[in-house]
Protein backbone atom coordinates (compact mmCIF):
# COMPACT_ATOMS: atom_id res chain seq x y z
CA UNK A 1 0.00 0.00 0.00
CA UNK A 2 1.34 3.31 -0.58
CA UNK A 3 2.80 5.80 2.08
CA UNK A 4 -0.39 7.83 3.27
CA UNK A 5 0.67 11.64 3.01
CA UNK A 6 -0.94 15.29 3.81
CA UNK A 7 -1.63 17.07 0.63
CA UNK A 8 -0.44 20.84 1.05
CA UNK A 9 -3.48 22.80 2.02
CA UNK A 10 -1.68 26.26 0.30
CA UNK A 11 -5.06 26.62 -1.62
CA UNK A 12 -3.83 24.92 -5.10
CA UNK A 13 -5.35 22.79 -7.15
CA UNK A 14 -5.02 19.37 -5.79
CA UNK A 15 -2.85 16.90 -7.75
CA UNK A 16 -2.69 13.26 -8.99
CA UNK A 17 -0.24 12.64 -6.34
CA UNK A 18 -2.73 14.61 -3.35
CA UNK A 19 -5.88 12.95 -4.59
CA UNK A 20 -3.50 8.84 -4.45
CA UNK A 21 -2.21 9.54 -1.04
CA UNK A 22 -5.81 10.53 0.42
CA UNK A 23 -6.81 7.30 -1.15
CA UNK A 24 -3.85 5.47 -0.21
CA UNK A 25 -3.31 4.08 -3.97
CA UNK A 26 -0.72 4.21 -6.51
CA UNK A 27 -1.03 7.86 -8.92
CA UNK A 28 -1.15 5.44 -11.46
CA UNK A 29 -4.38 3.76 -10.04
CA UNK A 30 -5.60 6.79 -10.27
CA UNK A 31 -4.72 7.66 -13.68
CA UNK A 32 -6.71 4.19 -14.18
CA UNK A 33 -10.01 5.65 -12.76
CA UNK A 34 -9.67 8.88 -14.14
CA UNK A 35 -9.18 7.12 -17.79
CA UNK A 36 -12.01 4.67 -17.56
CA UNK A 37 -10.11 2.39 -19.72
CA UNK A 38 -8.40 0.16 -18.00
CA UNK A 39 -10.20 -2.04 -14.79
CA UNK A 40 -10.34 -1.11 -11.08
CA UNK A 41 -11.73 -3.07 -8.20
CA UNK A 42 -15.45 -1.46 -7.09
CA UNK A 43 -13.79 -0.53 -3.36
CA UNK A 44 -10.45 1.13 -4.72
CA UNK A 45 -12.71 3.00 -7.68
CA UNK A 46 -14.62 4.15 -4.75
CA UNK A 47 -11.70 5.24 -2.60
CA UNK A 48 -10.28 7.43 -4.98
CA UNK A 49 -14.06 9.00 -6.36
CA UNK A 50 -14.35 10.28 -2.31
CA UNK A 51 -10.85 11.49 -2.16
CA UNK A 52 -11.33 13.52 -5.24
CA UNK A 53 -14.32 14.63 -3.67
CA UNK A 54 -12.65 15.58 -0.46
CA UNK A 55 -9.93 17.57 -2.58
CA UNK A 56 -12.13 19.18 -4.38
CA UNK A 57 -10.09 17.56 -7.38
CA UNK A 58 -10.72 19.38 -10.84
CA UNK A 59 -10.21 16.56 -13.45
CA UNK A 60 -9.69 18.56 -16.64
CA UNK A 61 -6.73 18.07 -18.56
CA UNK A 62 -6.48 21.60 -20.06
CA UNK A 63 -7.67 23.46 -16.60
CA UNK A 64 -4.57 21.19 -14.96
CA UNK A 65 -1.81 22.22 -17.65
CA UNK A 66 -3.18 25.48 -17.37
CA UNK A 67 -1.71 26.15 -13.73
CA UNK A 68 -4.43 27.34 -11.80
CA UNK A 69 -5.27 29.85 -15.14
CA UNK A 70 -8.57 30.54 -15.96
CA UNK A 71 -10.52 30.16 -19.41
CA UNK A 72 -11.64 34.03 -20.08
CA UNK A 73 -15.46 32.57 -19.89
CA UNK A 74 -18.14 33.91 -17.51
CA UNK A 75 -20.96 31.77 -16.94
CA UNK A 76 -24.50 32.33 -16.91
CA UNK A 77 -26.62 30.28 -15.11
CA UNK A 78 -30.27 30.58 -15.42
CA UNK A 79 -33.92 28.58 -15.26
CA UNK A 80 -35.17 29.81 -18.53
CA UNK A 81 -33.81 33.03 -20.89
CA UNK A 82 -36.85 32.82 -22.70
CA UNK A 83 -38.50 34.72 -19.58
CA UNK A 84 -38.42 38.79 -20.78
CA UNK A 85 -36.72 38.96 -16.81
CA UNK A 86 -34.08 36.96 -17.16
CA UNK A 87 -32.93 37.84 -20.81
CA UNK A 88 -32.76 41.43 -19.58
CA UNK A 89 -30.14 40.30 -17.00
CA UNK A 90 -28.48 38.30 -19.42
CA UNK A 91 -27.58 40.71 -21.97
CA UNK A 92 -26.34 43.26 -18.85
CA UNK A 93 -24.15 39.93 -18.25
CA UNK A 94 -23.26 39.77 -21.58
CA UNK A 95 -22.61 43.54 -22.35
CA UNK A 96 -20.01 43.38 -18.95
CA UNK A 97 -18.31 39.55 -20.24
CA UNK A 98 -17.65 41.70 -23.36
CA UNK A 99 -16.51 44.63 -21.98
CA UNK A 100 -14.06 42.75 -19.82
CA UNK A 101 -12.97 40.89 -22.71
CA UNK A 102 -14.71 37.41 -21.70
CA UNK A 103 -16.74 35.10 -23.36
CA UNK A 104 -20.83 34.41 -21.94
CA UNK A 105 -21.29 30.78 -21.92
CA UNK A 106 -25.46 30.69 -21.25
CA UNK A 107 -26.70 27.45 -19.13
CA UNK A 108 -29.97 26.93 -18.44
CA UNK A 109 -31.47 24.90 -15.63
CA UNK A 110 -35.04 24.72 -16.66
CA UNK A 111 -35.91 25.23 -13.14
CA UNK A 112 -33.75 21.84 -11.77
CA UNK A 113 -32.08 22.80 -8.32
CA UNK A 114 -29.92 19.04 -9.47
CA UNK A 115 -29.50 20.51 -12.67
CA UNK A 116 -28.02 24.04 -11.45
CA UNK A 117 -25.78 22.20 -9.04
CA UNK A 118 -23.74 19.84 -11.79
CA UNK A 119 -23.74 23.05 -14.29
CA UNK A 120 -21.59 25.14 -11.17
CA UNK A 121 -19.72 21.74 -11.52
CA UNK A 122 -18.80 21.51 -14.32
CA UNK A 123 -17.87 25.37 -14.40
CA UNK A 124 -15.40 25.11 -11.73
CA UNK A 125 -14.01 22.21 -14.11
CA UNK A 126 -14.09 24.62 -16.64
CA UNK A 127 -12.39 27.16 -14.82
CA UNK A 128 -14.61 29.73 -15.76
CA UNK A 129 -13.72 33.20 -14.09
CA UNK A 130 -17.27 33.99 -12.91
CA UNK A 131 -19.99 31.52 -12.45
CA UNK A 132 -23.63 33.95 -12.14
CA UNK A 133 -26.24 32.41 -10.30
CA UNK A 134 -29.59 34.11 -10.93
CA UNK A 135 -33.17 33.69 -9.87
CA UNK A 136 -34.30 32.73 -6.50
CA UNK A 137 -32.95 29.74 -4.43
CA UNK A 138 -35.18 27.28 -2.25
CA UNK A 139 -35.06 27.49 1.17
CA UNK A 140 -33.21 23.94 1.74
CA UNK A 141 -30.55 23.46 3.79
CA UNK A 142 -28.74 20.38 1.71
CA UNK A 143 -28.96 22.80 -0.89
CA UNK A 144 -27.54 25.51 0.27
CA UNK A 145 -24.67 23.28 2.08
CA UNK A 146 -24.06 22.09 -1.58
CA UNK A 147 -23.77 25.83 -2.93
CA UNK A 148 -21.44 26.72 -0.16
CA UNK A 149 -19.13 24.20 -0.84
CA UNK A 150 -19.44 25.40 -4.52
CA UNK A 151 -18.52 28.42 -2.88
CA UNK A 152 -15.36 27.38 -1.31
CA UNK A 153 -14.42 25.31 -4.71
CA UNK A 154 -14.54 27.94 -7.15
CA UNK A 155 -12.91 30.25 -4.69
CA UNK A 156 -10.01 27.57 -4.63
CA UNK A 157 -9.86 27.30 -8.34
CA UNK A 158 -9.60 31.04 -9.11
CA UNK A 159 -13.18 31.46 -9.69
CA UNK A 160 -16.50 33.42 -8.47
CA UNK A 161 -19.58 32.47 -7.66
CA UNK A 162 -22.19 35.64 -8.09
CA UNK A 163 -25.56 35.18 -6.82
CA UNK A 164 -27.62 37.80 -7.92
CA UNK A 165 -31.58 37.88 -6.66
CA UNK A 166 -30.66 35.33 -4.34
CA UNK A 167 -29.86 35.78 -0.54
CA UNK A 168 -26.04 35.30 0.83
CA UNK A 169 -25.02 32.36 1.67
CA UNK A 170 -23.52 33.45 4.81
CA UNK A 171 -20.75 35.16 6.69
CA UNK A 172 -17.08 33.65 5.34
CA UNK A 173 -18.76 32.28 2.50
CA UNK A 174 -16.57 33.56 -0.90
CA UNK A 175 -19.53 34.25 -2.75
CA UNK A 176 -20.69 37.99 -4.28
CA UNK A 177 -23.94 39.02 -3.85
CA UNK A 178 -25.83 41.08 -6.68
CA UNK A 179 -29.37 41.47 -5.31
CA UNK A 180 -32.17 44.02 -5.35
CA UNK A 181 -34.41 45.31 -2.51
CA UNK A 182 -37.34 42.72 -3.41
CA UNK A 183 -39.36 42.96 -0.49
CA UNK A 184 -38.77 46.93 -0.24
CA UNK A 185 -40.61 46.62 -3.45
CA UNK A 186 -43.00 44.71 -2.96
CA UNK A 187 -43.56 46.92 0.63
CA UNK A 188 -43.96 49.82 -1.41
CA UNK A 189 -46.37 48.67 -4.28
CA UNK A 190 -48.19 47.45 -1.86
CA UNK A 191 -48.52 50.51 0.38
CA UNK A 192 -49.90 52.22 -3.07
CA UNK A 193 -52.75 49.80 -3.34
CA UNK A 194 -53.68 50.76 0.58
CA UNK A 195 -53.32 54.42 -0.13
CA UNK A 196 -55.72 54.06 -2.57
CA UNK A 197 -58.56 53.00 -0.31
CA UNK A 198 -58.13 49.00 -0.66
CA UNK A 199 -58.25 46.85 2.05
CA UNK A 200 -58.84 43.18 0.38
CA UNK A 201 -55.82 42.66 -1.82
CA UNK A 202 -55.49 39.11 -3.54
CA UNK A 203 -52.06 38.11 -4.01
CA UNK A 204 -51.46 35.74 -6.77
CA UNK A 205 -47.99 33.64 -7.36
CA UNK A 206 -46.71 32.84 -3.70
CA UNK A 207 -44.25 29.92 -4.33
CA UNK A 208 -43.96 28.25 -1.50
CA UNK A 209 -39.72 27.51 -0.35
CA UNK A 210 -38.73 30.06 -2.68
CA UNK A 211 -36.30 32.91 -1.34
CA UNK A 212 -38.08 35.26 -4.55
CA UNK A 213 -41.71 34.52 -3.07
CA UNK A 214 -40.57 35.01 0.34
CA UNK A 215 -39.08 38.34 0.35
CA UNK A 216 -42.42 39.54 -1.82
CA UNK A 217 -44.84 38.47 0.70
CA UNK A 218 -42.87 39.82 3.44
CA UNK A 219 -42.93 43.03 2.12
CA UNK A 220 -46.80 42.24 1.20
CA UNK A 221 -47.70 41.63 4.37
CA UNK A 222 -45.17 44.13 6.59
CA UNK A 223 -47.66 47.12 4.52
CA UNK A 224 -50.54 45.54 6.13
CA UNK A 225 -49.22 45.24 9.58
CA UNK A 226 -48.43 48.85 9.25
CA UNK A 227 -51.50 50.04 9.17
CA UNK A 228 -52.75 47.92 11.85
CA UNK A 229 -54.70 45.41 9.18
CA UNK A 230 -53.62 41.64 8.26
CA UNK A 231 -53.85 40.29 4.26
CA UNK A 232 -56.58 37.44 3.88
CA UNK A 233 -54.75 34.25 3.90
CA UNK A 234 -57.14 33.24 1.68
CA UNK A 235 -56.55 35.90 -1.11
CA UNK A 236 -52.82 34.81 -0.47
CA UNK A 237 -52.84 31.88 -3.61
CA UNK A 238 -49.61 29.30 -4.47
CA UNK A 239 -48.84 29.45 -8.33
CA UNK A 240 -45.91 29.31 -10.68
CA UNK A 241 -44.64 32.66 -12.38
CA UNK A 242 -46.60 32.24 -15.86
CA UNK A 243 -49.31 34.39 -17.89
CA UNK A 244 -51.16 30.81 -18.16
CA UNK A 245 -51.32 30.75 -14.36
CA UNK A 246 -52.74 34.32 -13.93
CA UNK A 247 -54.90 33.82 -15.95
CA UNK A 248 -56.59 30.49 -14.63
CA UNK A 249 -55.85 31.89 -10.84
CA UNK A 250 -57.89 35.36 -11.82
CA UNK A 251 -60.98 33.30 -13.39
CA UNK A 252 -60.84 30.61 -10.02
CA UNK A 253 -60.38 33.95 -8.03
CA UNK A 254 -63.49 36.13 -9.96
CA UNK A 255 -65.81 33.43 -9.26
CA UNK A 256 -65.38 32.42 -5.66
CA UNK A 257 -67.55 34.86 -4.53
CA UNK A 258 -64.67 36.24 -2.23
CA UNK A 259 -64.58 39.80 -1.84
CA UNK A 260 -61.62 41.90 -3.00
CA UNK A 261 -60.28 45.49 -4.75
CA UNK A 262 -57.20 44.59 -6.25
CA UNK A 263 -54.68 41.88 -7.00
CA UNK A 264 -51.04 41.96 -6.52
CA UNK A 265 -49.21 39.42 -9.53
CA UNK A 266 -46.46 38.36 -7.96
CA UNK A 267 -44.83 39.33 -11.02
CA UNK A 268 -45.66 40.99 -14.69
CA UNK A 269 -46.14 37.88 -16.65
CA UNK A 270 -48.83 37.07 -14.01
CA UNK A 271 -50.36 39.87 -14.33
CA UNK A 272 -50.88 40.45 -18.02
CA UNK A 273 -52.98 36.97 -17.67
CA UNK A 274 -54.93 38.68 -14.61
CA UNK A 275 -55.87 41.64 -16.84
CA UNK A 276 -56.81 38.79 -19.27
CA UNK A 277 -59.03 37.79 -17.22
CA UNK A 278 -60.27 40.58 -15.68
CA UNK A 279 -61.86 41.95 -18.56
CA UNK A 280 -63.44 38.77 -19.93
CA UNK A 281 -65.52 38.88 -16.73
CA UNK A 282 -66.51 42.34 -17.71
CA UNK A 283 -65.16 44.06 -15.02
CA UNK A 284 -63.00 47.11 -15.39
CA UNK A 285 -59.46 48.24 -14.41
CA UNK A 286 -58.91 49.84 -12.49
CA UNK A 287 -62.62 50.97 -11.61
CA UNK A 288 -63.77 47.64 -11.05
CA UNK A 289 -60.53 45.93 -9.86
CA UNK A 290 -56.97 47.24 -9.74
CA UNK A 291 -53.74 44.93 -10.81
CA UNK A 292 -50.06 45.48 -9.81
CA UNK A 293 -47.51 43.34 -11.40
CA UNK A 294 -43.50 43.18 -10.33
CA UNK A 295 -40.46 43.34 -12.33
CA UNK A 296 -41.07 46.41 -14.74
CA UNK A 297 -40.33 44.04 -18.44
CA UNK A 298 -41.65 45.68 -21.38
CA UNK A 299 -44.79 43.76 -21.52
CA UNK A 300 -45.86 45.97 -18.78
CA UNK A 301 -46.27 49.05 -20.93
CA UNK A 302 -47.40 47.24 -24.15
CA UNK A 303 -50.79 45.95 -22.28
CA UNK A 304 -54.00 47.57 -22.07
CA UNK A 305 -54.39 48.59 -19.42
CA UNK A 306 -50.41 49.55 -18.89
CA UNK A 307 -49.56 48.13 -15.67
CA UNK A 308 -48.61 49.18 -12.48
CA UNK A 309 -45.55 47.57 -11.18
CA UNK A 310 -42.48 47.51 -9.36
CA UNK A 311 -39.11 48.07 -11.69
CA UNK A 312 -36.01 46.16 -10.97
CA UNK A 313 -32.93 46.94 -12.65
CA UNK A 314 -32.35 44.24 -14.61
CA UNK A 315 -29.84 44.56 -16.77
CA UNK A 316 -27.66 46.95 -14.24
CA UNK A 317 -27.62 43.17 -11.94
CA UNK A 318 -26.17 40.80 -14.92
CA UNK A 319 -23.53 44.28 -15.77
CA UNK A 320 -22.81 44.34 -11.59
CA UNK A 321 -22.54 40.46 -11.23
CA UNK A 322 -19.48 40.61 -13.63
CA UNK A 323 -17.90 43.85 -12.59
CA UNK A 324 -17.71 42.67 -9.01
CA UNK A 325 -16.78 38.97 -9.55
CA UNK A 326 -14.07 40.54 -12.05
CA UNK A 327 -12.54 43.50 -9.88
CA UNK A 328 -13.66 42.41 -6.25
CA UNK A 329 -11.97 45.49 -4.71
CA UNK A 330 -15.30 47.42 -5.88
CA UNK A 331 -16.65 46.61 -2.64
CA UNK A 332 -13.59 46.63 -0.28
CA UNK A 333 -16.53 45.99 2.96
CA UNK A 334 -17.75 42.96 1.57
CA UNK A 335 -19.22 41.48 -1.72
CA UNK A 336 -22.90 42.23 -0.84
CA UNK A 337 -24.57 44.77 -3.29
CA UNK A 338 -28.27 45.66 -3.16
CA UNK A 339 -30.17 47.88 -6.18
CA UNK A 340 -32.96 49.92 -5.47
CA UNK A 341 -36.07 49.11 -6.69
CA UNK A 342 -39.20 51.74 -6.85
CA UNK A 343 -42.81 51.45 -7.94
CA UNK A 344 -44.10 53.02 -11.42
CA UNK A 345 -47.22 54.10 -11.60
CA UNK A 346 -49.37 53.18 -14.47
CA UNK A 347 -53.18 53.02 -15.20
CA UNK A 348 -53.98 49.78 -13.90
CA UNK A 349 -53.77 51.32 -10.19
CA UNK A 350 -55.97 54.10 -9.24
CA UNK A 351 -53.39 57.23 -7.98
CA UNK A 352 -53.96 57.62 -3.91
CA UNK A 353 -55.36 61.35 -2.92
CA UNK A 354 -53.86 63.46 -1.38
CA UNK A 355 -56.35 63.14 1.60
CA UNK A 356 -56.33 58.98 1.47
CA UNK A 357 -55.79 56.87 4.72
CA UNK A 358 -52.11 55.49 4.60
CA UNK A 359 -50.71 58.14 1.56
CA UNK A 360 -47.37 58.48 3.22
CA UNK A 361 -46.72 55.42 1.99
CA UNK A 362 -45.86 56.36 -1.24
CA UNK A 363 -42.74 58.49 0.31
CA UNK A 364 -41.69 55.14 1.70
CA UNK A 365 -40.28 54.39 -1.85
CA UNK A 366 -39.51 55.61 -4.74
CA UNK A 367 -42.14 55.94 -7.34
CA UNK A 368 -42.22 57.15 -10.86
CA UNK A 369 -45.39 58.40 -12.54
Amino acid sequence: MAKRTQPALNGDASTVRDVAARAGVSASTVSRVLGGTYPVATATRAKVLKAMRELDYVVNAHARALGGATNNTVAFVVDDVTGPFYAHIARGVEEQASAEGRLCMLCTTHGDPRRILAVVETMREQRADAVIVVGGALQDKAYHDRMTHFAHALDRAGSRLVLVGRPPLGPGVPATVVDYDNEGGAFALTGHLLSGGHRRIAYLGRVPGLSTSAQRIAGFTRAHELLGLAPDPELILDGVFSRSYGYQAARELLTSGKEFTAIFAATDMIATGVIQAVREAGRRIPQDIAVAGYDDIPVARDVHPTLTTVHVPQEELGRAAVRLALHRDELPDGQHLVLGTHVVLRESTRRPGPSSRGADFVALGPVDS
